[in-house]
């Protein structure tokens, strides 16, 4: 079965064409990083924008790579949720009007459930069989939270943040340190040569608060970026001069080895607690070495199997979000009457 995905939940705009939701035909995507890079983060009406210059060339250009017709296309995979609900609506709208078009099935995905998904996706993914239950870490610049899949399309968060995402956090660090954005490959490339133990950063939560309302899940499974970014700028502040050369490495390298440090603990602890058989990282945080290398001790000390989407499919792209839409198609929850996009959508809610 060939699964159109579209996605244009944030700044990329794409689409991919996958075959019984794991084998990738075409995964075109168009960046508009370069675009936002002045502005130091993404303006949602110039998102926007774009996706409706852009969307159409790259579903040709999907199709195209796959060697296919919109005849070939049983089912069309379409996020709506979350996401900035001007860039969403491009692609929602799309979908639907192609789906109508062609009368076939729309399938309405999860943002957040495509990057989970794109852990069984490629040619040296695992398969799916013997993996559940499993503990996922979810780490973007919009969420960071742990879930606890039991199956697929079973989702339960255990631990969220309970203010900045990991990458958010990333990025308000190369702002405060001048180094453009995106933060994490930013903050990556400078912190190479730099000392991790230089300057000891928070880890987040260290003491957290007994506000039960603050907290709906376990507290010491909940993530909290906000003191690590006022310590930095507070280091910041203090020096006499602006950082630069092997300084400004140490402090890069201390920052990411905290962030890292707090997505690690709060995972080991949550491996502690629920009985799973592998775990996973995905998002595009996931695509940090230095996380992705602590992840791999873990998962040697804890003797379970890590799964890691491949660097392609870490970044935001219409292939997870053609897995997951066959994945609901099986389970016949194909969308039959028009919905609405869902900006704030939560797996818990999906």
């Amino acid at each position: 079965m060939n699964i159109l995905g579209i996605e244009t939940s944030c700044d990329e705009t794409a689409a991919a064409v996958v075959t019984n939701g794991v084998h990738i035909r075409s995964n075109a995507i168009y960046s508009q990083i370069a675009i936002h890079r002045p502005y130091g983060g993404v303006v949602p009406e110039i998102a926007s924008r774009n996706h409706v210059a852009k969307l159409p060339g790259i579903i040709e250009n999907a199709l195209n790579e796959a060697e296919m017709g919109y005849g070939n296309i049983d089912a069309i995979g379409v996020t709506y949720g979350p996401g900035l609900a001007s860039s969403l609506l491009v692609g929602f709208s799309a979908a639907k009007a192609l789906a109508q078009r062609l009368s076939i099935p729309l399938i309405g995905v999860n943002h957040h459930a495509g990057h989970l998904h794109s852990v069984f996706m490629g040619e040296d993914a695992p398969a799916m069989d013997g993996m559940f239950p499993m503990l996922a870490l979810m780490v973007s610049g919009g969420d960071s939270s742990l879930v606890l899949m039991k199956s697929v399309g079973r989702y339960e968060i255990v631990g969220s943040t309970i203010d900045d995402a990991a990458g958010e956090a990333l990025d308000k660090a190369a702002a405060v340190l001048q180094l453009g954005y995106p933060g994490g490959p930013v903050i990556q490339k400078t912190a190479e040569g730099g000392q991790a133990d230089a300057i000891r950063f928070p880890r987040g939560l260290e003491q957290p608060s007994r506000s039960k309302w603050l907290y709906p899940y376990d507290r010491e499974l909940c993530f909290s970026f906000s003191g690590l970014k006022t310590s930095l700028l507070t280091y910041v502040q203090k020096q006499e001069a602006p950082l630069k050369g092997i300084s400004l490495q140490h402090v890069a390298a201390s920052f990411q080895e905290a962030v890292a440090d707090a997505l690690l603990q709060r995972t080991e602890r949550a491996l502690e607690r629920f009985d799973v058989k592998s775990f996973a990282c995905a998002g595009g945080v996931s695509l940090n070495r230095v996380l992705r290398v602590k992840l791999s001790e873990l998962s040697k000390d804890k003797q379970l199997p890590l799964l890691l989407s491949s660097p392609k499919l870490c970044t935001d792209n219409a292939a997870m979000i053609a897995g997951v839409a066959y994945e609901q198609l099986c389970q016949n929850k194909a969308i039959n009457e028009p919905i609405d996009v869902s900006p704030s959508l939560r797996l818990s809610d999906w």
